[in-house]
C-alpha cells in the first residue's frame, strides 16, 4: 500500500470536504459539530484533575525529514491509559480498559465501580460532543444516581440519617471535579435521595432504577442551571457548560448471571459467545439511536408536527446538528425557545437556538434498557465508544478479544495441572506451550490490543506504518479519520455461571 505524507492526506480529505463528495469520516462530521459548538460557547474547565489523554504529535524531524515514531514508541501511546481490574469472587473474573484520544482534551470517558450497597458491578463508556464538560461530570455522577434508585426505601432514609458519600467504589477515577461544582452536585444528589424516600416503588426493578437514574441526573443538570437563574439572575458558565454540551451513555450493570444494560445514544454492549463447535458469536446487545434506526426515526417523527417532517431530520442528523438522537444534556435541543433565549443567547449568541426550532423538546435521555441471562458460553462483554465501531464490527472485535484470550494465559507462569505428572506428559505440555507461544498477543491488556488493530489492523495483521501516521496526527487533523476510542472488556467466570441455578 501506498502511503502519502500528512500533509498530503489532509489536503486531499480538506477538498473532498469542500467539494462534499468523497470520503467524509463519522469523525469528520463530530468534529465539525464540535469545532461550531465550541466556537459558539468555548471550553470551560469543570475538573481540577483529568485523565492523562491529551495527544501529542508523535513525529519529530531531523535533517528535515519527518520521523514517525517507532514500535515502541507506539505501544507506550497505547498503553498509556490502559487499566485491569482482578476480581476474587462473583461472576465477573477482571475487566480491562483503555482510551486514545483523538480530539484534544479527549471527549470520551468511562467509569466502573462495585456498588457498596447492593451486590451488583456498574460499569460505563461515555462519549460527549460539542467539548467535555457533560460526558466528564456524567461519568462521575451517573453510577452513584442508579445505585441509589436501587436500593430499598429504609436503606435511603438510613443515608438521608447518617451520610456516607459516595454509594459505589469507583476503579482507576482520574477525574476530579473542582470544589464549587461538587457543593452544587453534592446537594442535587441529597435533592435526589430525598425524593426516592417519599415516593412509593418496586426496589427490586433494575429496569426502573436505570431509568429514574439516567433521567433524573439529566433533569438536574438542567435544573442546576435554570433555579439559580430564576433565583438571582445568575448564570453559572460552568453548570451552563455542562447542558449545552451532550454525551452518549452505555452504562452495563452486572449482578451474577444478570446482565442489563441501558444505552443512550451511539455507543454499543456487544457480547461474546463461544458455541460448543468453539466459534466465536458476536451478540450485539444495544441498538443505536441515530438516523440508521427507522424506529428511532419515526418516534421522532412522531412526536413533532407533520410540516417538520423534513426539517427535524436533515442531513441524518437531529435539526441537520446531531448525529445522535437520544442523549444526556444537549439542553440546546430540550429547553424551550423562551428560556433559551433568556440563558444561553446572551452567553453563546443568536445560533444558540437551531434552525427550524419549533416544537422542543426535539432530544431525550430516556435509555433503551436490555437484560440477558448470562450462560456459560458468554465469555465477556465489550463496551466501547463509536470511535472503536467506526473501526471494527462486532464479530471482528469479538474475534479479537477471543484470539486475545487464547493466547494471553502464556503472560502467566506454567502451573502443573496435577502433583503425580509423568516427565512425558511434562514434555507434551511444554511443546504446547511452545507452540502456542506464536499466538501470545503483543499487549496484556485486551482494549489496548483492539484499539491496535482498529487503527493499525489490515487484512494481513498490523501495519506499523498505518498505526505510527494516524497517531502521529495533529489534534485538528486526527479528528477528520478517527473519533476518541474508549473499551471496557469484562470478562466473566464460566464455572460460577455454571453453577447459579436456572
Amino acid at each position: 500500500m501506498t502511503y502519502f505524507n500528512v500533509t498530503h492526506i489532509s489536503l486531499v480529505l480538506r477538498t473532498c470536504l469542500k467539494l462534499n463528495r468523497g470520503f467524509v469520516t463519522h469523525a469528520s462530521i463530530k468534529h465539525s459539530f464540535n469545532i461550531n459548538f465550541q466556537r459558539l460557547f468555548g471550553y470551560v474547565p469543570i475538573c481540577s484533575r483529568l485523565i492523562h489523554t491529551s495527544k501529542s504529535n508523535g513525529q519529530t524531524q531531523k535533517d528535515g525529514i519527518t520521523l514517525l515514531p517507532s514500535p515502541q514508541e507506539v505501544t507506550l501511546i497505547l498503553r498509556k491509559n490502559e487499566f485491569n481490574k482482578e476480581f476474587a469472587s462473583g461472576s465477573i473474573k477482571s475487566y480491562d480498559s483503555n482510551q486514545l484520544a483523538s480530539n484534544d482534551p479527549i471527549e470520551d470517558t468511562r467509569c466502573e465501580g462495585q456498588c457498596k450497597l447492593t451486590p451488583g458491578l456498574l460499569m460505563g463508556v461515555f462519549d460527549g460532543h460539542g467539548g467535555p464538560a457533560c460526558a466528564q461530570v456524567v461519568s462521575k455522577r451517573l453510577l452513584d444516581y442508579v445505585a441509589a434508585a436501587m436500593l430499598p426505601t429504609d436503606t435511603i432514609n438510613a443515608i438521608l440519617k447518617e451520610p456516607q458519600g459516595a454509594l459505589v467504589d469507583t476503579y482507576n477515577d482520574k477525574i476530579e471535579l473542582i470544589n464549587d461544582l461538587k457543593t452544587i452536585y453534592d446537594n442535587s444528589f441529597k435533592e435526589f435521595l430525598l425524593e426516592l424516600a417519599r415516593t412509593p416503588r418496586d426496589d427490586s426493578n433494575v429496569y426502573t432504577a436505570m431509568e429514574k437514574g439516567v433521567l433524573q441526573l439529566d433533569s438536574d443538570l438542567s435544573r442546576e442551571v435554570i433555579e439559580p437563574f430564576y433565583s438571582n439572575g445568575v448564570i453559572n458558565q460552568k453548570t451552563l457548560s455542562v447542558a449545552l454540551s451532550g454525551a452518549v451513555v452505555c452504562i452495563s450493570y452486572i449482578d451474577g448471571p444478570h446482565l442489563y444494560v441501558a444505552n443512550i445514544g451511539d455507543c454499543n454492549a456487544v457480547l461474546g459467545t463461544l458455541t460448543d463447535d468453539n466459534e466465536w458469536i458476536a451478540k450485539k446487545i444495544t441498538k443505536e439511536h441515530n438516523s440508521e434506526n427507522f424506529d428511532e426515526l419515526k418516534r421522532i417523527w412522531n412526536e413533532h408536527p407533520d410540516e417538520e417532517r423534513k426539517t427535524v431530520i436533515r442531513r441524518d442528523r437531529l435539526l441537520g446538528e446531531l448525529a445522535p438522537l437520544r442523549s444526556m444534556g444537549d439542553y440546546r435541543y430540550k429547553w424551550s425557545t423562551e428560556l433559551l433565549t433568556k440563558v444561553a443567547v446572551p452567553c453563546v449568541g443568536d445560533k444558540a437556538i437551531p434552525a427550524n426550532y419549533h416544537t422542543p423538546p426535539y432530544l431525550t435521555a430516556k435509555p433503551d434498557i436490555f437484560y440477558h441471562r448470562l450462560s456459560p458460553k458468554d465469555k465477556f462483554l465489550i463496551i466501547a465508544s463509536d470511535g472503536l465501531w467506526d473501526m471494527l464490527t462486532p464479530l471482528q472485535a469479538v474475534k479479537l478479544v477471543g484470539e486475545h484470550m487464547k493466547g494471553k494465559v502464556f503472560y502467566n507462569p506454567l502451573k502443573l495441572p496435577k502433583k503425580n505428572i509423568q516427565l512425558g506428559d511434562i514434555n507434551e505440555l511444554l511443546l504446547h506451550r511452545k507452540e502456542s507461544l506464536k499466538s501470545k498477543p503483543k499487549d496484556r491488556n485486551a482494549a489496548t490490543h483492539l484499539i491496535r488493530h482498529a487503527i493499525g489492523g489490515t487484512e494481513y495483521g498490523i501495519d506499523h506504518s498505518r498505526l505510527a501516521h494516524l497517531l502521529s496526527l495533529t489534534p485538528d487533523v486526527s479528528r477528520m479519520f478517527r473519533d476518541d476510542i474508549t473499551v471496557t472488556i469484562a470478562y466473566f467466570d464460566s464455572e460460577f455461571l455454571r453453577q447459579c441455578p436456572a
